[in-house]
């Protein structure tokens, strides 16, 4: 709980940080603000050289299979993005979590508490969008096991890539597909990961969405889902999100997730 709170007093001072900055800078002058959440599909666009792109919120899962339920509560899932170079950003994540588990309908009880491994990165925009060629990015994710909690703690070190595309249809719609694989959870097998996302713009603050994305896996059962979602652009650098979703699979039941990103200047 402790460090729960301190994460939150963290958030917020960054949030008051933004405020002040934001309003010393001309929204006009400000470059779009593109964000990798809510949905599971990341963009192509890097953040603009030198600006801090933090992007959080809270997550609620659960799973059924043969009687046993599964309840993930992520309470801070956190992306920091920096622009470092023009067209390139490093990326730092981190999660906070609980698992719970019952049997039959019984009380549930947790079984895992704390950090999941941190997550280095770094994207790269490769290609700008023109005629029928898309948007293309590319990012590289290596989570690191021993800065994890003993109760998330994997044995190896998960790698994983992905390349990122995206299509202008029109002035108010979009779609955008990642395609990719990783490697880690303790298991030597890749998972080869795909996600297909179409965006709408309803207003020039709301716009919405919904997507397909899993994971195939070598030698295992393949996972596919979707979800649908809502933003809510309060000022140019200042986003709510929400999202709701379920899995294709029998046992896989419901996904809801709320979130903010925002943006700091230099």
């Amino acid at each position: 709980m402790k460090k729960n709170s301190i994460l939150i007093i963290c958030m917020f001072l960054s949030i008051g940080l933004f405020a002040q900055n934001d309003t010393n800078n001309n929204e006009e002058s400000i470059p779009e603000m593109i964000t990798d959440r809510p949905d599971a599909t990341e963009s192509p666009n890097a953040v603009p050289f030198k600006m801090l792109q933090i992007e959080t919120g809270g997550l609620y899962a659960s799973n059924k299979d043969n009687g046993v339920k599964t309840e993930l509560f992520n309470y801070n899932n956190t992306l920091l993005r920096y622009g470092l170079f023009k067209n390139f950003e490093l990326r730092l994540a981190w999660a906070i979590s609980d698992t719970k588990e019952s049997i039959d309908n019984q009380d549930s009880k947790v079984i895992a508490s704390g950090f999941a491994p941190l997550v280095l990165g770094a994207k790269v925009a490769i290609v700008e969008e023109k005629g029928l060629l898309p948007d293309i990015g590319l990012m590289i994710h290596m989570a690191l096991p021993f800065l994890a909690s003993e109760d998330y703690k994997p044995e190896t070190t998960s790698v994983s890539f992905r390349f990122a595309f995206a299509h202008t249809l029109n002035e108010k719609s979009s779609i955008s597909y990642n395609l990719g694989a990783r490697w880690g959870d303790d298991s030597p097998e890749a998972a080869y990961i795909y996600t297909l996302s179409y965006g709408y713009s309803i207003t020039d603050k709301f716009g919405a969405y919904t997507e397909l994305y899993g994971n195939m896996p070598e030698d295992s059962r393949s996972n596919h889902s979707w979800d649908a979602g809502l933003t809510y652009l309060i000022k140019h650098n200042l986003q709510l999100d929400a999202t709701i979703g379920s899995g294709l699979s029998e046992n896989q039941d419901i996904l809801l997730s709320a979130g903010v990103s925002f943006r700091i200047p230099n």
